[in-house]
């Protein structure tokens, strides 16, 4: 998360052409293909999540909107104000929109009829550092971050909590349980389809991990994946991991680089596929949403 910037609303069509590193001959972007400016003039934006419709969900951290991309009608509009001030976003199986709200510090789920429900605001009696970006497993079972972010908004100037961790809910509990504890500011976060690897960026000390998660929802054998941190992450239908911060960097499976998309802004927060048949890459960048038209896939569809 960054600064504010300038708050004006409104679809713009400009394109820019995706640029990567000559060396690279990754095809998981479609031939001809540009990097397609969706809609700007937020604060800034964070979070997409795309639904079971292929529909874009992102935040506007700083205004507390949640805006929806409609990709049938090309339109954004206000999804809810109010939000607690989301940050990551992820749906549930059930069309719940599951965010981090870090106004209160808590994990909420959210209802297709914007009905609100806390599912955690405390870890052991203390204030979350502030709920960032998540995962949800297929069993149900939630994975976040909690650095600590100074936020304008909070009366606190310290954290309650001695370190930023990743927690874990499983399935039908109440209560989080640490699941790695000896990172700098863990920030994005992703699993895989099977369940069994997250990766966990660690933007402050600019590393990626990747964990076996064992069945009972621990995590085993952390790895260095990259020597590269990342705000949002997301994979692709062929393993590949999506990390952002400068444009999107994609690395395949055995931490090898294979492709660079450069956006023309100073940070690119997050990333997800969505669209028709979650064959399109949604980047929120700065002020903006941006789509890539992709041959890969998200690993929902």
């Amino acid at each position: 998360m960054k600064a504010n910037f300038i708050l004006f609303f409104g679809i713009i069509s400009q394109v820019f052409a995706v640029q990567s590193c000559g060396a690279q001959n990754s095809r998981i972007v479609t031939e001809g293909a540009e990097l397609r400016l969706v809609a700007d003039g937020y604060d800034f934006t964070e979070g997409p999540a795309a639904d079971k419709n292929g529909d874009v969900f992102f935040t506007d951290q700083p205004n507390d909107h949640i805006i929806k991309y409609d990709v049938e009608a090309d339109s954004v509009s206000v999804f809810m104000e109010g939000a607690g001030r989301s940050n990551g976003l992820y749906f549930d199986d059930e069309n719940n929109l599951i965010a981090c709200a870090d106004e209160e510090f808590q994990l909420i789920k959210i209802s297709p009829n914007k009905d609100i429900e806390v599912l955690v605001d405390d870890f052991e009696g203390k204030k979350l550092n502030g709920p960032n970006d998540l995962w949800i497993a297929e069993d149900g079972g939630i994975y976040l971050t909690d650095p600590y972010y100074q936020r304008p908004y909070w009366d606190r100037t310290s954290p309650d909590l001695e370190s930023q961790n990743v927690y874990y809910l499983a399935p039908g509990a109440k209560s989080l349980i640490t699941v790695a504890k000896d990172l700098v500011q863990p920030n994005g976060i992703i699993g895989t389809l099977d369940g069994k690897t997250l990766y966990v960026a660690d933007i402050g000390d600019k590393k990626t991990y990747s964990y076996t998660i064992a069945t009972d929802g621990s995590l085993s054998e952390k790895t260095l994946f990259v020597e590269m941190g990342s705000d949002g992450m997301t994979l692709d239908n062929q393993g590949n991991l999506y990390i952002t911060g400068d444009g999107v960097t994609v690395f395949d499976k055995n931490g090898k680089q294979i492709k660079h998309i450069a956006v023309n802004e100073n940070w690119t927060a997050n990333v997800t596929f969505g669209g028709k048949n979650g064959q399109t890459l949604f980047i929120t960048a700065m002020d903006a949403l941006y789509s890539l038209k992709m041959n890969v896939k998200g690993v929902r569809w």
